[in-house]
């Protein structure tokens, strides 16, 4: 990276790695202020995912915030051997087919998308990490789908931008661990 990460972001890291290695499904609630990185967070997340032999997804409420996420990961990524793809409702045809193809043959490394990878036909041929972003904009049953995608339930990070009194989320998310980004990286505000 051509930046170092913040205090916050390493420690929300060490929190995720913590709980990866577990043995149990983590289920973790990421909050952090637009700019704060979440995303690069997510990212080095998945990496471990895919150190460890999974792949790994990312899913995102629209189209838009999905092909951002895309060209942010590929950003930082440059140049890795990281297979990373698309996959929305605009995704058709030949192309549509080749990431699934992609996705079951464990050839897609990161699986970048909206609504659309929850459909009954996308089939991950060991998924590990699944991120939900905005998870608010999602039911629960939208999330369990994709946990069923996986004859292990992967480990679950939900990110939001809403900030969230900590009581209040420990409330409505209890089933979810909490981790704060606190701090902007240098020149965010």
């Amino acid at each position: 990276l051509p930046f170092p990460l913040t205090g916050a972001q390493k420690r929300v890291i060490k929190e995720i790695r913590k709980d990866m290695g577990s043995g149990q499904q983590m289920n973790r609630l990421l909050q952090g202020d637009v700019g704060s990185g979440k995303t690069l967070v997510a990212l080095m997340s998945m990496l471990i995912a895919i150190d460890n032999g999974f792949q790994a997804c990312i899913m995102a409420p629209t189209e838009i915030l999905a092909e951002q996420h895309l060209a942010t990961i590929q950003g930082m990524l440059g140049g890795m051997d990281v297979n990373v793809e698309l996959l929305t409702g605009m995704v058709k045809g030949k192309r549509r087919k080749a990431v699934l193809e992609g996705l079951a043959n464990g050839s897609v490394n990161i699986l970048v998308g909206t609504h659309a990878v929850i459909e009954d036909t996308v089939q991950f041929a060991r998924l590990g990490f699944v991120v939900v972003d905005e998870q608010h904009r999602f039911g629960v049953a939208q999330r369990a789908r994709l946990w069923n995608k996986s004859d292990n339930p992967p480990h679950v990070l939900v990110m939001t931008a809403t900030p969230i009194p900590r009581t209040l989320a420990m409330t409505i998310y209890g089933d979810l661990d909490v981790s704060v980004i606190d701090e902007l990286p240098p020149g965010r505000k």
